[in-house]
């Protein structure tokens, strides 16, 4: 009796497992199959939309049903489309975090911010402290075509691998984009190209930089991308141009130094004014991973994190945009580069025209870029391609620039330097800062680095090895523990010696400022960061490329007094360049949309 109640309670156990299993392919098969089918329907049905140009002289907008069914189209692409995992691991952070009503982070879920910050988690003490890529020329263009939105690969790798090779370089193949190409993607838009100031003596200083953003404050800027309708949003910030125009006279101020800005009155007063009533509008269009993806890590931290702080500020972000005065486009220049380049194509015109596309869709799907022609919207971009990037389609914008070149295309008044920073630990980016006190600083000059460009190898000519104990310059360094020697060479010499690589900007600004070393930039019509604010030359010194000769004797000629006031200056300065997981009061991401900000009200 007892075999036979065992042998039906095999049976019927066997025949439960095989009808869940049947019950289980079904269910699979069925998801498949809906998965499927909704993604044809959302191709097909993209197909059908007829583009509206951005520049439609007569502001066509399209009738609320037919945006109300592109939003739900978008929605669905969302829901087919899946981030790709960084290490095996999906983005933590969107994951793990609480939103409010208002789509914020909440201050509850802080701690879950900072200890999720970063993809890639694990700290590496043998990475170098040498992080300038390999520059290209930024010529013009011509390649495959741009991969549409829903086409992106998802292969990428969202974060940025901040490990370097035995001279602090990563080894990538430098790409020379040709100047035989299509120039007609490489132009400005017209009306900004006759914004562009070229030096006649081929090099601008500091002050005459500075008469320029003056006047264009006062004359032409203003005159771009004007309003085609009125909205509450331009008389506040006319209003707000009268108040940093007559702002009360600051002499002195307990958290900032009068010496390091231009004027400090206005300065606090257009912080004070962003602080109240900056609001800014994030598109939720766009395919990760270049755009809503940045990248965290390595040189190109800079655009990663603002646009980590920005979207997760519960100050400064609106969900309506009737109420914005400015208008975010969150791509990542570096990931667009990753994802959609092309190895040995010398081209970046496919991604030209990928960020066309974008700007087409949204314009198509809003009226706020045709209501300016784009010039409330801005974005913050730190490849070197950037600048050829986004010139014709996006040269109406607020362009917050690593690459702040003069002679490719910044407009003084318009577009704004970014800060290239460094960042080797997302988790600690305030790791050894600071530096050693002046008497402690033997060394005059330092520079270690990879060749990159014609001027380095001057440099290098000159001074290199051990032709002078006062200057320590290298070629490069292995890696390894002379990390921890690059560092400890910026706390150890008085000056920290920036010069430009391909392009005009270096990450070594920065780190010059973090481990608090007078900056020495040799980089012929760089335009500093925070220039709108920041007076460079009480805290940094700027040596034309012609003169890399006299160096030493620059260097040695100015007075000891003169140097610790520098040096004393350059720690005042330094809480403008820090990253936090909390964005802090004056800190680099306050300052990067200060700039934006301070431009856009005086567009108005």
């Amino acid at each position: 009796m007892r075999q036979k109640l065992q042998v039906l309670r095999r049976v019927e156990a066997t025949r439960l497992l095989l009808f869940a299993g049947l019950v289980f392919i079904l269910i699979v098969g069925f998801q498949y199959v809906n998965v499927q089918y909704s993604s044809v329907v959302f191709l097909l049905s993209a197909e059908d939309k007829i583009p509206i140009s951005r520049n439609d002289n007569n502001g066509t907008l399209l009738p609320s049903s037919e945006s109300e069914t592109l939003s739900v189209k978008s929605m669905s692409s969302s829901n087919i489309y899946h981030a790709p995992e960084v290490d095996g691991r999906e983005d933590v952070l969107e994951r793990k975090r609480i939103v409010s009503d208002e789509g914020h982070i909440l201050d509850s879920e802080m701690k879950d911010l900072q200890d999720t910050f970063m993809e890639d988690d694990t700290d590496n003490d043998n990475e170098s402290p040498d992080f300038e890529t390999r520059r290209s020329s930024n010529k013009s263009l011509s390649s495959p075509s741009a991969l549409p939105p829903e086409d992106l690969p998802t292969d990428i790798e969202s974060t940025e691998d901040a490990s370097t090779n035995s001279d602090y370089e990563r080894k990538e193949k430098l790409e020379i984009l040709e100047n035989e190409s299509d120039h007609s993607v490489d132009k400005l838009a017209p009306e900004v190209e006759k914004l562009v100031q070229v030096p006649n003596s081929g090099v601008f200083s500091i002050s005459q930089m500075m008469s320029l953003l003056n006047q264009s404050h006062n004359s032409h800027v203003s005159r771009v991308g004007k309003p085609r309708w009125s909205s509450p949003v331009d008389r506040e910030l006319l209003y707000a141009r009268n108040q940093i125009e007559n702002s009360p006279i600051i002499e002195n101020d307990p958290l900032l130094h009068a010496s390091l800005y231009w004027n400090l009155s206005m300065f606090k007063r257009s912080y004070e004014l962003m602080e109240k009533m900056l609001k800014v509008y994030v598109y939720r269009e766009g395919k990760r991973p270049i755009m809503h993806k940045p990248v965290l890590k390595g040189i190109y931290a800079s655009e990663g994190w603002f646009m980590k702080l920005l979207k997760s500020s519960k100050t400064f972000i609106t969900k309506d945009p009737h109420k914005a005065h400015l208008f975010y486009l969150p791509f990542s220049s570096k990931m667009l580069e990753k994802t959609l380049y092309v190895p040995g194509s010398h081209s970046d015109k496919n991604l030209v025209e990928f960020l066309k596309n974008y700007l087409d869709m949204i314009s198509t799907k809003y009226r706020y870029w045709n209501r300016t022609e784009g010039s409330d919207h801005f974005l913050a971009a730190c490849h070197d391609w950037a600048p050829s990037e986004t010139r014709r389609y996006m040269g109406n914008c607020i362009r917050a620039l690593c690459n702040s070149d003069v002679t490719e295309g910044f407009v003084f008044g318009k577009d704004v330097a970014l800060p290239e920073t460094t960042i080797l630990f997302p988790r600690r980016p305030l790791r050894a800062v600071g530096g050693k006190p002046p008497t402690q600083r033997p060394i005059l000059a330092f520079f270690a680095g990879g060749m990159h460009g014609y001027f380095r190898p001057l440099l290098v000519k000159r001074w290199g090895g051990s032709k002078d104990p006062d200057m320590k310059i290298f070629s490069q360094m292995s890696k390894g523990k002379d990390m921890k020697r690059y560092i400890q060479y910026m706390k150890s010499s008085k000056y920290c010696i920036c010069p430009r690589g391909y392009e005009v900007n270096s990450p070594r600004v920065v780190e010059a400022i973090f481990y608090e070393c007078v900056p020495v930039i040799i980089s012929d019509n760089f335009v500093p960061p925070f220039f709108e604010a920041l007076n460079w030359e009480s805290f940094a010194v700027f040596v034309m490329e012609k003169d890399v000769g006299d160096l030493k004797r620059i260097l040695q000629s100015i007075p000891d007094e003169k140097y610790r006031k520098m040096q004393m200056r350059v720690k005042m300065v330094q809480k403008h360049f820090l990253w936090h997981a909390k964005p802090e009061k004056y800190d680099i991401f306050h300052m990067i949309l200060h700039s934006v900000w301070f431009n856009r009200v005086f567009q108005s």
